[in-house]
């Protein structure tokens, strides 16, 4: 009896041996995995704004062209409720923007 019971602890040992030698395995092929792709993936760049002078002034007058853009589609929706007229207004300004950018701030690079 008694060598029957080392028998079978000496298969469950054996057979726990191999689970965590599986396990070890399978951590090992995973951190090889996971190294070759770090490796492989390009690292991503950092996107980060300008911060001089001239970028805060840049987005000062963006803010500016943005806000007042807003304020005539407003005007013109409170003003005239048509929709032919805001619709309208909407066109001209998609067009007339570039120009008055052109002409209120100096853009030339």
């Amino acid at each position: 009896m008694s060598k029957e019971r080392a028998r079978r602890r000496a298969e469950r040992e054996a057979e726990r041996a191999r689970a965590v030698q599986k396990h070890h395995d399978r951590q090992a092929r995973r951190a090889r995995r996971r190294a070759l792709l770090k490796r492989l993936t390009p690292r991503p760049t950092r996107i980060a704004r300008p911060g001089g002078i001239v970028a805060r002034r840049q987005r000062a007058q963006n803010g500016l062209i943005a806000l007042m853009f807003l304020l005539v589609q407003v005007v013109v929706w409170l003003v005239w409720w048509s929709w032919w007229a805001s619709l309208a207004a909407l066109v001209l300004s998609v067009l007339f923007v570039p120009v008055v950018i052109t002409l209120a701030f100096d853009r030339r690079n």
